[in-house]
């Protein structure tokens, strides 16, 4: 699978606040990419950076093997972005608007006609299209805004943050649309909503603090977590013996009672060494004290542990 963008060592500073620091990652064509971190991670710093609106203070990148540097312009041309808080003419029609960003493009004559035509079609845009945008819902204006970014038919786009705003039926057109547009292109999708990317993306990039804390598919990064070690168990008896004989167990990290129920069932969650399951010894403990065991689970780790154990400050 060959490469859409490269990131060598990119790092961008504001005065003496790091943003990016040295971040380097590899996106292949075809991928549906989740860029994940917390607020103020440089995520949205680190995709203007990849789309020219703020040089690098150190490193480069390229899109479609163009330099951003060197070859800005035909960088560009390959990707399509739709910025966090999109900005349009809210006294344009939308088919204006789209002719608009269309010429700006470089796209010309009968083919800005076209461009817009198809853009409109792909997102949903139809029944609208001779509307004023000052008009038009907050889940309009971001197909709007996909629609400027699909133009000129983009090998990459860069959505930042595309559902910010939207009630749970637009999150899930927009997501839906994502998902469609990803058959023909490459898709950054830059979030810090862990739902989005587990149900569109095939990769996922974290950062935290300006610095890559892991890029890799969302089954290798939950692979051999610390959570898998972590089991569930209910069961009715003394509480005290079982916690004690499963905390000599070897491996075993912590044992910790998340409560009792009105009729006697204990819950214990029991944390061990990663890639461990002590669900068979912790049942054997509860028959040799002869106690009634109702359920023994086996948590296994979600993008949610993942992103959690990336960016946790202790």
């Amino acid at each position: 699978m060959s490469e859409m963008v490269v990131a060598e060592h990119l790092s961008k500073s504001f005065g003496r606040v790091h943003a990016v620091r040295d971040a380097s990652f590899t996106i292949c064509k075809g991928e549906i990419v989740g860029f994940l971190g917390p607020n103020g991670a440089g995520k949205t710093t680190t995709m203007k950076m990849l789309t020219g609106y703020l040089p690098p203070s150190g490193g480069t990148a390229s899109i479609a093997g163009f330099d951003i540097l060197d070859h800005s312009l035909e960088a560009r041309r390959h990707m399509g972005y739709m910025p966090e808080n999109v900005p349009l003419y809210d006294d344009m029609r939308v088919t204006e608007y789209l002719a608009f960003r269309a010429r700006l493009k470089g796209i010309h004559g009968s083919d800005v006609r076209k461009a817009v035509g198809e853009s409109i079609e792909r997102c949903g845009l139809d029944v609208m299209k001779r509307r004023m945008i000052r008009t038009l819902s907050k889940g309009y204006r971001q197909r709007v805004g996909l629609a400027d970014a699909l133009l000129g038919r983009p090998d990459l786009l860069i959505l930042d943050e595309p559902t910010n705003g939207l009630d749970p039926n637009q999150i899930r057109q927009i997501r839906e649309l994502i998902r469609e547009l990803a058959a023909d292109h490459t898709v950054i999708l830059s979030t810090h909503i862990l739902s989005e990317v587990e149900m569109v993306c095939n990769k996922v990039v974290i950062i935290d603090q300006g610095q890559i804390k892991a890029s890799d598919t969302p089954s290798n990064l939950t692979r051999g977590l610390r959570a898998a070690g972590r089991i569930s168990i209910e069961f009715k008896g003394d509480l005290e013996p079982v916690v004690t004989d499963i905390e000599a167990l070897e491996l075993v990290k912590k044992v910790m009672h998340e409560g009792t129920s009105p009729e006697g069932w204990h819950t214990l969650v029991v944390r061990a060494e990663a890639g461990t399951d002590t669900r068979e010894h912790a049942a054997a403990i509860i028959a040799k004290h002869g106690f009634a065991l109702r359920h023994v689970y086996r948590h296994m780790p979600t993008l949610e542990d993942v992103f959690v154990e990336m960016t946790r400050k202790d």
